[in-house]
């Protein structure tokens, strides 16, 4: 199979395309990367955008929900969506020789939604459900719960999944008046990878797609500021057997060339790798955690860096002491360019395995155009990262050793 470079278009309607040729591909992906998410939420109707990606399937003026369903499935492909605080993506993946099939159904679903309240009350059912499932999943709802305080005062503030009370009062109209401003022209990127051209998929897209260029004038946006919040430290008790601790810190957004310097030392702390140091640190040596993890979230005016473990109640300070000496160390420049020099290869290498997949790759080239307007060639990315200085590590470690701390701790 060969693939050519990806390419960034707009068609004549205005809407922009990111395309990847994959000529002999067996299988292809197409979809819609829409800038709206929970960010983009009035007060009171939290939980909207999470909600019209779950009833987006639901029926449009010309398909019921069962023919939505269907419609992919009967040639083995599969339909999906997912929501975060500034995005909503709506895909399929399916077998080659299906791509018509799939630009048609995905542009009936952004253009001509309409649900009916009939399928909405049971999809709110589904949602009230998924909320109140994060109390058997602690660390997920610490998560969110650490992102609401480190947002607070700002649009990222809140859950993507809403309240049981706002998503109880969101109906069909706040879904059409959604859909109608934000799903337009100027706001979405459509993608594919596939085995055809870029002058077919675009014609199909064109075609299609048509009766987006119609809709109005661009909905208001947050200019993604968000305010200083203090350092915090809470230790929360919950009905929970371990201790679940995120420690973190701000950085900068997306836009900010420091992005490097964050995935990179994300990475070297507590990546996917078992060498990480907070890996080696905490149970290599010690065996004081199962899982001990480093991510990152990065939106349009702001970023976080997270460090997340669970443990015994009775180590929980022990463990938080260690991560924090773990970035103490950096930032006292402890990290040798040899060390960094191989951070920098094993990151690159995890890169370069992470682009073999198909559908993570074309998702985060629509992401960059969505959000930059641009697609970064592999190799200007690359070169950014072997950029990346010890002193801009350890500037970054900085912050992680004097961290904010949310725990859920058991209950006495």
């Amino acid at each position: 199979m060969q693939i050519t470079e990806p390419e960034l278009l707009t068609l004549p309607s205005g809407i922009r395309l990111v395309h990847v040729h994959r000529r002999g591909a067996g299988a292809a992906i197409f979809g819609i990367a829409v800038r709206a998410g929970s960010a983009d939420e009035t007060d009171g109707r939290q939980g909207l955008a999470h909600l019209v990606e779950h009833t987006i399937f639901k029926g449009t003026g010309r398909r019921s929900s069962w023919h939505i369903i269907n419609r992919m499935e009967a040639v083995g492909g599969e339909l999906n969506a997912f929501t975060t605080k500034e995005e909503t993506v709506v895909y399929t993946v399916f077998p080659a020789g299906n791509d018509a099939r799939a630009i048609e159904l995905v542009a009936d679903l952004t253009l001509n939604s309409r649900f009916p309240e009939r399928e909405l009350d049971k999809e709110r059912e589904v949602v009230l459900d998924e909320i109140n499932s994060y109390y058997d999943q602690p660390a997920e709802a610490l998560y969110d719960d650490f992102e609401d305080r480190a947002f607070a005062g700002s649009s990222l503030g809140h859950n993507i999944l809403g309240t049981p009370e706002s998503v109880r009062r969101l109906g069909s109209a706040d879904c059409r008046d959604f859909l109608h401003r934000y799903y337009r022209t100027d706001n979405v990127v459509l993608f594919y990878s596939g085995s055809r051209s870029a002058a077919v998929v675009a014609g199909m897209a064109e075609k299609y797609f048509a009766d987006m260029q119609g809709r109005g004038a661009s909905a208001p946006r947050s200019d993604g500021s968000v305010p200083a919040v203090a350092r915090f430290e809470i230790f929360e008790p919950k009905p929970v057997h371990q201790a679940h601790v995120v420690l973190g810190a701000r950085t900068e957004g997306l836009y900010s060339p420091e992005r490097y310097a964050v995935a990179l030392l994300t990475n070297l702390t507590g990546g996917i790798g078992m060498n990480s140091l907070l890996n080696v640190e905490l149970r290599e040596r010690r065996g004081l955690v199962y899982t001990v993890e480093a991510s990152t979230a990065q939106f349009s005016g702001c970023g976080l860096m997270n460090v997340y473990f669970g443990c015994d109640a009775d180590d929980m300070e022990r463990c938080i002491s260690l991560s924090r000496r773990v970035f103490e160390r950096i930032a006292a420049g402890e990290l040798t360019a040899r060390r960094l020099d191989a951070a920098k290869k094993q990151f690159l290498g995890q890169q370069a395995v992470a682009a073999e997949n198909v559908e993570n790759r074309i998702m985060a080239l629509a992401r960059a155009a969505l959000f930059r307007g641009r697609i970064t060639p592999m190799e200007q990315e690359l070169e950014a990262f072997r950029a990346v200085s010890g002193n801009d590590i350890a500037e970054l470690a900085a912050r992680m050793a004097n961290p904010s701390i949310l725990a859920f701790v058991p209950e006495h």
